[in-house]
């Protein structure tokens, strides 16, 4: 391990908690031990990140916030209470009437295409998700993964598995259970993001029309440049925000 990717690793190091447990957090942070220009980094990182929690910590939610919660919260109670009896008045009503009530409410299927399945797992990609583990070690990130029957077994690329990871989080898609796997390239991040390139693995069984096993796809999906493959029964689903040569890299 060298400087560089030490401090990759360290950008997510919180101290005072498990993280120093992780033996990468512990290679990393013996390399500052004895790295001086490192350990200044280092310091000055943690520095920055205690002030900013002080600064959160200042700000207070508006007076009122939690009893205006608490009523919208108890109307659309009452406003589906309300809905659920009306919509039984109107089934009693069609079965006197000697209509198909089940037909009347069957809901419209939806499709299990890839192509759905690429722009629903897009838009997660690029919204305000929330990662439901947070480490750069493939071993716990796998081991979550398989304890919420997830996803785990995951047979990357070459190139991809030399990104560095932030974590995971598990996501449910008609049905089957999708494993996100996030990664960080080391370009520049917006604010507020600790990820620029994202993995979706799903069980190829729930795509109607998953690519054949040896075929790599290539296509834009929103934002996202994004190659889609199979391996092993899965489906792999991997984007980022950028170009077509940036995603062929990882491949």
């Amino acid at each position: 391990m060298n400087a560089t990717e030490a401090k990759t690793i360290l950008l997510l190091y919180r101290p005072g908690t498990a993280d120093a447990e992780d033996p990468q957090f512990a290679e990393a942070l013996a390399l500052a031990n004895s790295d001086s220009e490192l350990a200044r980094w280092l310091e000055a990182h943690l520095a920055q990140q205690q002030a900013l929690r002080a600064k959160f910590k200042q700000i207070a939610p508006p007076a009122g916030l939690k009893e205006q919660i608490i009523s919208e919260h108890a109307a659309a109670r009452r406003a589906r209470a309300a809905w659920r009896l009306l919509g039984g008045g109107v089934t009693a009503l069609l079965l006197l009437l000697g209509m198909p009530a089940v037909l009347w409410h069957r809901p419209s299927p939806v499709e299990n295409t890839l192509a759905i399945y690429q722009s629903q797992m897009a838009r997660i990609a690029l919204g305000p998700y929330g990662m439901d583990l947070m480490t750069n070690a493939v071993v716990p990130l796998r081991a979550y993964l398989a304890r919420q029957h997830a996803p785990a077994d995951l047979n990357l690329p070459p190139p991809l598995q030399q990104v560095a990871l932030t974590g995971c989080a598990v996501r449910q898609w008609q049905g089957a259970t999708v494993s996100l796997v996030c990664f960080r390239t080391g370009r520049p991040l917006p604010p507020g993001k600790t990820s620029d390139l994202w993995l979706f693995v799903v069980d190829g069984a729930a795509i109607t029309n998953a690519p054949a096993t040896g075929s790599r796809q290539i296509a834009r999906v929103n934002r996202l440049m994004t190659a889609t493959w199979t391996d092993g029964g899965q489906l792999y689903f991997l984007g980022i925000d950028g170009q077509e040569a940036e995603i062929r890299q990882y491949l």
